[in-house]
C-alpha cells in the first residue's frame, strides 16, 4: 500500500505528496471546467498515468532483455465526453522509439513489448467505456 497525502488549496487547486519519496505535484481544473489550467487536471493525470505506465512496464521487460528504450517519447491525447456526465471518453497514445534504438530491437521483441504496454496496470484498470487507441512507431523521432 502506498500513501498519498492531498490538500485542497482552494481556487480549484490541489497539492499531492507521495509519502514514500516526498515528491509533490499540483493540479488545477481545466479552463473548460471552471479552472485556470495552471497545472495538470485530475483527468490529465489519468492520461499521464496511462502513458507512463505503458513505457515503464515496457522498460522493465526491455531491461531484462538488455534492450535500451532510453529516449522513447510518448504523446497522450485525452478527449472528454461532450454530454454529461463529464468523463474521459478517449485516450490516444503514440509511443515513438528513436531510429537508433529501434534498429537494435528485433521485430519479435517489438511485438512482445507492445503487448506488454497494452497490458500495463493502468490500462487494465481503466473503464471499458474509455476508448484507448495506441500507435507504436519504431524508428522515428518526429514526436
Amino acid at each position: 500500500m502506498v500513501r498519498i497525502d492531498l490538500e485542497y488549496e482552494g481556487g480549484l487547486h490541489t497539492r499531492a505528496r507521495h509519502a514514500p519519496s516526498g515528491a509533490e505535484l499540483a493540479t488545477d481544473a481545466p479552463v473548460d471546467n471552471h479552472g485556470k489550467g495552471e497545472s495538470f487536471s485530475p483527468t490529465d493525470l489519468l492520461a499521464t498515468s496511462l502513458g507512463t505506465c505503458m513505457v515503464t512496464v515496457m522498460g522493465i521487460a526491455a531491461d531484462k532483455e538488455g534492450i535500451e528504450l532510453d529516449g522513447t517519447k510518448l504523446v497522450v491525447q485525452k478527449s472528454m465526453t461532450t454530454a454529461a456526465p463529464r468523463k474521459v471518453a478517449r485516450l490516444e497514445v503514440e509511443l515513438v522509439v528513436s531510429s537508433e534504438r529501434a534498429r537494435a530491437i528485433p521485430a519479435v521483441m517489438r511485438e512482445r513489448l507492445e503487448a506488454i504496454g497494452e497490458r500495463c496496470p493502468v490500462r487494465l484498470s481503466l473503464s471499458p467505456e474509455i476508448e484507448v487507441v495506441t500507435r507504436y512507431v519504431w524508428g522515428s523521432s518526429d514526436v
